[in-house]
């Protein structure tokens, strides 16, 4: 068990581990698991590693993020060239289904709108452009319609779960036609995360509520 200072302190100093964040001034609050980062960053990539960074420490329950991307005047790009290197980087990737896929710039926001066949396309194209030059963060609105019109198995994610480094004790699995619902606790929040993604990989989902909850308590 932590206390709220302990924890503070391992998440402060994951941030500070990472090499892109180790000048980074973010700040860090903490109370009873709740994690809040506040703090400007010279990049959206930094925002997303310190996000990550986080998450990765144990006894974070839930974040709330309030770091803002304040791109240097050098960096600063307009919305039309950000545009630009969006569709650069689309067309430098196969996989990703131009044709599906509409994009809007504003003030280096990215909206990201159509629909994919799988979660792990929809991750490629985030992937491919969230760390360009001059954006400063996405809004991933692109739906799942796949392909494949199989019946969404409760006993296959289970199985998955099961095969997994994940301890799924507490994981319980709802299916309702294409909507898997994951309820119950985990350990921490990278086990959460790992079972939304075995989630997303069964065939003919569209959609996954991850509604686990990090168990995890607190020294006084």
């Amino acid at each position: 068990m932590k206390t709220n200072a302990e924890l503070q302190k391992d998440v402060q100093d994951a941030i500070k581990w990472e090499p892109l964040l180790n000048s980074a001034e973010i700040g860090v609050i903490v109370k009873d698991g709740i994690i809040t980062l506040t703090g400007t960053v010279d990049s959206y990539a930094k925002k997303l590693q310190a996000e990550h960074a986080t998450k990765n420490v144990s006894g974070v329950k839930i974040l709330v993020e309030d770091i803002e991307v304040k791109l240097p005047d050098p960096r600063s790009k307009t919305d039309v060239e950000i545009a630009g290197e969006i569709i650069a980087a689309f067309n430098a990737n196969s996989i990703i289904p131009q044709e599906k896929i509409s994009v809007k710039v504003e003030n280096g926001w990215v909206d990201l709108d159509g629909e994919v066949s799988w979660d792990y396309i929809r991750d490629i194209i985030e992937n491919a452009i969230k760390y360009l030059p001059g954006v400063k963060g996405i809004y991933n609105n692109i739906i799942i319609n796949p392909e494949i019109q199989n019946t969404v198995e409760k006993s296959d994610i289970e199985k998955a779960l099961d095969r997994s480094s994940i301890d799924n004790s507490n994981i319980s699995v709802t299916v309702s036609g294409t909507t898997v619902t994951l309820t119950g606790m985990v350990h921490t929040w990278h086990q959460k995360e790992e079972a939304g993604r075995i989630a997303w990989k069964t065939p003919g989902i569209q959609d996954v509520k991850n509604e686990l909850t990090v168990d995890y308590e607190y020294d006084l």
